[in-house]
C-alpha cells in the first residue's frame, strides 16, 4: 500500500515540474489529430504568450521541436495543428520579443518546404504568406530570405506527374515569391532582394508560369499563369530607379534561353506588362536595356532581330505617351545603325552571294531581312509620330542628317560598301520613316517645319533619278505643308468642277510664312519645275506634284505667290511645247494636264471670274480637240498619244496675255507675269546628271586623281575639223549675245527675291568649292599626341615622335 502511494506521489510531482509553456503547448494537441486544434487550450496559450512575451521564443522553440518530430514520424495531422497554432500566435503577438519567435517560425516553414510531400509544402507556403502580410513594428537586421527565394522558385518549376498536384505546387511557389516580395521590398534593410542572384530566380519563375499556361480554364489564384502575372506586375510596380536594370535583364535572358523572340508574341506581352507596371519616369531604362540587347544580337538571325525590334516598338509606343528622358535620339541612332547593318547583310559582299548557297536560301535571307527593315521603319515612324512637336522637329532633322544625299561630304551611315542599290534602299527606307514621323505634324510656322537645313537635302533627293524617291519626298512635303488636313479632299489630279464645294480649311497667311516664301519659295518652285520633266514620272508623280501645288496655294499663297505660281505654270507649259529635253510624249502630255488641273484649281481659289473663264475655255477646247492634254484622259490605261503637239494652235494653251488681262485687279503685280520663269541655278545643275551619294564620292575621287594632267593628253591631235571649229565662231558669238540679253533682262525685270536667291546659290557654290579645296590642301601639323585618320570607317590614332617632327626655323632657337 505504501509503495503504491509512493509511486503515485512521484508521478504526481512530475507533471507540475514541467514548465507551464510546455504544458500549455501540449494541451492544444488532441489525442486524435482529426479532432483538430483544441480551441479552449489555444486561447489559454495565446493569453499566456501575450501576458508573458518573454516566453515567446521558448514557445516557438518547443513547437518547432514537436513539429520536426512529427514530420519525421509522418504524423502530418499534428504538423497541421502545430502550424495553425504558430499562425495564431503570430497574429496575436506584436512585441519586440516576437523576433526570436519568428526565427523559430521560419525554421519550421523551411522544414516543411524541404519535405517532398506536396501537402506539407503547400502548408508551409500558406503559413509564410500569412507571416508576410504582418507588418512588423521594428526592422530586422539579420533576417535573410535567400533559402525561401530558392525554394519557392524551385516549386514554381515543379514537374510533378499529377497535373492537379503540379498546379497546386506551382501556385504555392508563386504565392511564396509574392510573400517574399511583399516582405522585403518595403524594408530598406532587405534591399538585397533586388540583387541579380535573387532576380535571376524570381523573374524566370514568374515568366515560366506565364508562358506555360496549361491551366487556362482555372480562374483567379488557382491559375498559375494569372497569379504569376499578378505577382510580376506587383514586383515591377515596386521597383525603384536603381533596380530597373536588375529587374529587366532577367526577362531578356529568359526570352533568349527559351528562344521566344521568334515568334515574339510572349515577348511583346511581357514588355507590355513591364511598361504599364513600372513608373513612367523609369521607361527609358527599359528602352535602353532593349537597345543594348539589340546590339548584342546584331549578328543573330533576321527573325530574332525583327522580334527584338518589334518589342522595342511596343515599348517606345507606350513610353512616347509619357516621359522617355534623354533616350530619344539614342533610340533613332541605334535603329538607323541596325537598318544600315540589315541592308549590308541583305545586299552585302558579292562573295556571300556567289557562295555555294542555293538561290532559294539567298531569297529567303533577303525576305527575312526585309522583315527586319520594315520593323525598324515602323518603330522609327511610330515613335517619332507620338512625340511632341518640338521633339518631332529634332527627330526629323536627325533622320534627314542620316539620309545619304548629294552635297553632304560625310554621313554616319557608310554607304560606299553597299553600292548604288543599297544606298537607294536606305534612302527609300529613311524617307518612308520620315513620312510616318511627319504624319500629323502641325507646325505653327512653315519656317519651323521646313528649316533650310531640312529643306535643302530634302529637295536634293527630289531630283534623284528614281521616281519612288521623288514620290516619297513629295509625300513628306505634303505632310508638313498640309496643316489643315485638306489633302484628302483633292483626291488625285483632276479638273475640279467646283472647288468651293470641297470647303477647304484656310487661314490668313501669317508674316512668318510670307518671309518663308520670299526666302525659300524659289527653291520649292525650282524642284517642282525640274521634277515635272523627269522621264520616269508615273501618274502618281503627277498626282503628288498637283497636290503640292494645291497645298502651297491653300497654305502659303498671297498675291505675290499667286503670280509666281502662274509664272511657274506657264513655264511648265512652254517646256512641254518646246521640248528641248526631248521628253517622251507621255511626259509632255502629263505636264500639260498638270498645268490645266492646277490653273483650274487656282482660278477658283482666288475667285477671279475672267481667269476662270479663260481656263474653262481652254479646257473645253481641249476636251473636244485634244483630250490627251487633260488629266482625265492622259492617265487612262489605254490613252492614244499624239505624234506631236501643235504649237501653232494657241487656243489649246494658256496664254500669258490673257492671264495678265484677267489679273488686272488691285493687289497683283501683273507686269511680273511677262517675265519668263527661269529656275535658279545651283551646284547640282553643274553635274552632268544627278547622281546618288555613292556616285558623287567616286566623282570627287576622279576629280582629285585627274587634277594633274597627263602629258600624253596635252598634245592634242590637230585635224581639219578642229581647225574649222576654231575659225567658225559666229554661232558661239550669237549664243553669247543671247545669253547676255537674257541675263540683263532678268536683272531688270525679275523680282528682288528671285535675284537674291540666284546670287545666294552662286555664293554657296563658291563657298563649297573653297571648303573642298581647303580640306584637300590644309592639313593639321603633326602632334606627339597623335592625329586622327579614318580608314574604312574606323578612326585610328597615329602619334609622331618629337624627334621626327620638323619645326619651322622661326620656332627653333
Amino acid at each position: 500500500m505504501d509503495s503504491e502511494n509512493a509511486d503515485a506521489g512521484v508521478c504526481g510531482c512530475c507533471g507540475p515540474l514541467r514548465p507551464r509553456y510546455k504544458r500549455l503547448v501540449d494541451n492544444i494537441f488532441p489525442e486524435d489529430p482529426k479532432d483538430g486544434l483544441v480551441k479552449s487550450d489555444m486561447e489559454k496559450l495565446t493569453f499566456y504568450a501575450v501576458s508573458a512575451p518573454e516566453k515567446l521564443d521558448r514557445i516557438g522553440a518547443y513547437l518547432a521541436e514537436r513539429l520536426t518530430r512529427d514530420v519525421v514520424r509522418h504524423r502530418y495531422g499534428y504538423v497541421g495543428i502545430a502550424m495553425e497554432a504558430l499562425d495564431q500566435l503570430l497574429m496575436a503577438c506584436h512585441s519586440q520579443s516576437i523576433k526570436p519567435f519568428v526565427e523559430s517560425f521560419l525554421h519550421m516553414v523551411a522544414k516543411l518546404l524541404e519535405s517532398r510531400e506536396p501537402d506539407l509544402q503547400v502548408l508551409g507556403t500558406n503559413s509564410f504568406v500569412k507571416f508576410a502580410n504582418i507588418e512588423e513594428d521594428t526592422p530586422s537586421y539579420h533576417r535573410r530570405y535567400d533559402f525561401f527565394v530558392s525554394q519557392f522558385s524551385a516549386m514554381c518549376h515543379s514537374t510533378h506527374e499529377d497535373p492537379e498536384t503540379r498546379s497546386r505546387i506551382r501556385v504555392a511557389g508563386i504565392k511564396g515569391l509574392q510573400g517574399v516580395v511583399r516582405k522585403t521590398v518595403n524594408d530598406e534593410l532587405q534591399a538585397i532582394i533586388w540583387e541579380p542572384q535573387h532576380m535571376d530566380k524570381l523573374i524566370p519563375s514568374m515568366l515560366f508560369n506565364m508562358q506555360d499556361n496549361e491551366d487556362s480554364e482555372r480562374a483567379g489564384e488557382e491559375n498559375p499563369a494569372s497569379l504569376a502575372e499578378s505577382c510580376f506586375r506587383e514586383l515591377l510596380g515596386r521597383a525603384a530607379y536603381g533596380n530597373m536594370n536588375n529587374a529587366v535583364r532577367p526577362v531578356l535572358v529568359h526570352l533568349d534561353n527559351h528562344r521566344l523572340w521568334d515568334p515574339n508574341d510572349f515577348a511583346v506581352s511581357c514588355f507590355r506588362i513591364i511598361m504599364y507596371s513600372i513608373q513612367a519616369q523609369h521607361s527609358h531604362h527599359v528602352i535602353q536595356q532593349v537597345l543594348s540587347h539589340l546590339d548584342t544580337h546584331s549578328k543573330n538571325t533576321p527573325r530574332v532581330r525583327a522580334g527584338i525590334v518589334q518589342v522595342l516598338l511596343e515599348t517606345v509606343a507606350i513610353a512616347a505617351k509619357g516621359s522617355i528622358g534623354p533616350t530619344v535620339l539614342e533610340v533613332f541612332n541605334t535603329l538607323l545603325k541596325h537598318l544600315r547593318m540589315s541592308v549590308d547583310f541583305e545586299l552585302g559582299d558579292g562573295s556571300r552571294r556567289n557562295s555555294t548557297s542555293s538561290l532559294s536560301s539567298v531569297r529567303t535571307k533577303e525576305s527575312e531581312e526585309r522583315i527586319v527593315q520594315n520593323a525598324i521603319i515602323q518603330t522609327i515612324g511610330f515613335f517619332g509620330g507620338n512625340l511632341p512637336d518640338y521633339q518631332r522637329a529634332e527627330v526629323m532633322m536627325f533622320i534627314m542628317g542620316k539620309v545619304p544625299v548629294y552635297g553632304t561630304p560625310c554621313h554616319t551611315l557608310d554607304t560606299v560598301k553597299i553600292g548604288h542599290q543599297g544606298t537607294k534602299r536606305i534612302q527609300a527606307m529613311l524617307l518612308s520613316s520620315l513620312i510616318m514621323v511627319t504624319s500629323g505634324f502641325k507646325c505653327k510656322t512653315m519656317g519651323a517645319g521646313l528649316p533650310a537645313a531640312f529643306l535643302e537635302p530634302l529637295c536634293s533627293i527630289s531630283l534623284m533619278e528614281d521616281s519612288e524617291l521623288r514620290q516619297l519626298v513629295l509625300e513628306i512635303l505634303h505632310n508638313i505643308i498640309d496643316r489643315h488636313d485638306n489633302r484628302a479632299k483633292l483626291r488625285g489630279i483632276r479638273i475640279i468642277p467646283n472647288v468651293a464645294a470641297l470647303k477647304f480649311k484656310r487661314e490668313k497667311i501669317c508674316k512668318e510664312d510670307v518671309v518663308f516664301m520670299k526666302k525659300h519659295g524659289q527653291q520649292l518652285y525650282r524642284h517642282i519645275y525640274l521634277g515635272c520633266k523627269e522621264e520616269d514620272n508615273l501618274q502618281k508623280n503627277f498626282e503628288l506634284l498637283f497636290t503640292a501645288l494645291a497645298l502651297i496655294t491653300i497654305e502659303l499663297a498671297n498675291e505675290e505667290v499667286v503670280i509666281d505660281l502662274m509664272r511657274l505654270s506657264i513655264a511648265l507649259q512652254d517646256m512641254a511645247l518646246v521640248n528641248e529635253e526631248n521628253m517622251p510624249m507621255f511626259i509632255r502630255c502629263g505636264i500639260m494636264a498638270l498645268v490645266a488641273a492646277y490653273l483650274n484649281f487656282l482660278s477658283q481659289m482666288i475667285a477671279n471670274p475672267p481667269f476662270c473663264q479663260h481656263v474653262s475655255k481652254v479646257i473645253e477646247l481641249r476636251s473636244l480637240d485634244a483630250p490627251y492634254l487633260l488629266p482625265e484622259h492622259i492617265f487612262r490605261e489605254k490613252c492614244v498619244l499624239p505624234d506631236s503637239l501643235d504649237r501653232e494652235d494657241n487656243a489649246l494653251y494658256f496664254q500669258t496675255a490673257d492671264l495678265a488681262e484677267a489679273m488686272t485687279v488691285p493687289g497683283y503685280n501683273v507686269e511680273r507675269l511677262s517675265i519668263p520663269y527661269i529656275p535658279q541655278v545651283t551646284d547640282e545643275d553643274r553635274m552632268p546628271r544627278r547622281k546618288s551619294f555613292v556616285d558623287t564620292i567616286s566623282l570627287q575621287v576622279d576629280i582629285i586623281s585627274n587634277s594633274v594632267p597627263d602629258q600624253s593628253q596635252l598634245a592634242e591631235e590637230i585635224t581639219f575639223e578642229t581647225l574649222k571649229k576654231a575659225i567658225d565662231t559666229t554661232g558661239l558669238e550669237e549664243q553669247e549675245r543671247e545669253r547676255r540679253r537674257q541675263v540683263m533682262e532678268k536683272f531688270q525685270k525679275a523680282p528682288f527675291e528671285e535675284i537674291a536667291a540666284h546670287c545666294e546659290s552662286k555664293a554657296n557654290m563658291l563657298h563649297d568649292r573653297l571648303a573642298q579645296i581647303f580640306e584637300l590642301t590644309i592639313r593639321p601639323p603633326p602632334s606627339p599626341s597623335g592625329t586622327v585618320t579614318v580608314t574604312s570607317g574606323h578612326a585610328q590614332y597615329q602619334s609622331v615622335p618629337v624627334y621626327e617632327m620638323k619645326f619651322p626655323d622661326l620656332c627653333v632657337y
